[in-house]
């Protein structure tokens, strides 16, 4: 068994490839990276895939994404010749979200958008990493306020398993030129002003002098917004010492 604040202590001062391939050599099990198709999200799939580390590469297909983001799915599949898996919501829990809500009725109070991003977001989620041991994020500390204080691993409570976020120390500035050094696949949408880019109704482009996070559920003012995968079901960042399976 190894303890996370131990897992993070000799991940801190590695690289990004370095960390993945730590976590990959020292813990047991499935170790599952979750993709958006953002920045960060494409260059910890550039590593992946060129370094073809046993790690799943997966997505929320949330049935609202911007079209842009469905083509660059498909030319990541193409670029790297890996098959990305799509996990969509249940078909149930989204005509009972209509039915109750409306087509829009997420921008009428947080409690509806939440309920949203549960059954389009989260509740995929769970399917995806159900049984693993790792999950892997593209989290960055200079995304958010909110995130400037997450670590490079934590254990994740909600959902019971150890979390890596290999570039949580990378600022976008660094992201943006291995991209470019390294031909990586982006969005088109990144150069239109949109640097966190999640459901098309849910984003918009950023204002001068806005931090990364602002232009999602844009209508909302509370500045730590989430959509339920990084925090615990009270709504904040849960971290424990606790032990997880090694390799043997």
């Amino acid at each position: 068994m190894v303890d996370v604040t131990t897992i993070a202590a000799v991940l801190l001062p590695k690289t990004p490839l370095e960390r993945l391939k730590l976590v990959r050599d020292r813990i047991a099990g499935r170790i599952v990276f979750t993709t958006s198709f953002g920045l960060e999200d494409q260059v910890l799939t550039q590593l992946i895939f060129s370094e073809n580390l046993d790690i799943e590469v997966a997505t929320l297909d949330t049935g609202r994404l911007f079209p842009d983001t469905y083509t660059l799915w498909a030319e990541t599949e193409m670029r790297y010749g890996q098959r990305i898996r799509g996990f969509v919501p249940e078909r149930e829990h989204v005509e009972a979200l209509l039915a109750d809500q409306g087509i829009n009725g997420f921008v009428l109070s947080v409690e509806a958008r939440k309920a949203c991003c549960g059954a389009r977001k989260v509740e995929p989620l769970k399917r995806a990493l159900a049984g693993a041991a790792v999950w892997i994020t593209g989290l960055r500390a200079g995304q958010s306020a909110n995130r400037g204080s997450m670590s490079v691993a934590e254990f994740d409570a909600g959902f019971g398993l150890l979390k890596v976020n290999p570039l949580i120390d990378w600022s976008r500035e660094k992201a943006v030129a291995f991209a470019s050094a390294n031909a990586v696949p982006v969005n088109p949408l990144h150069a239109q002003g949109f640097l966190s880019i999640g459901c098309q109704p849910c984003t918009r482009a950023l204002q001068p002098g806005e931090d990364e996070r602002a232009g999602r559920w844009w209508w909302e003012n509370d500045a730590a917004k989430e959509c339920g995968l990084h925090v615990g079901a009270d709504g904040k960042l849960v971290r424990s010492g606790v032990l997880v399976e090694a390799r043997t």
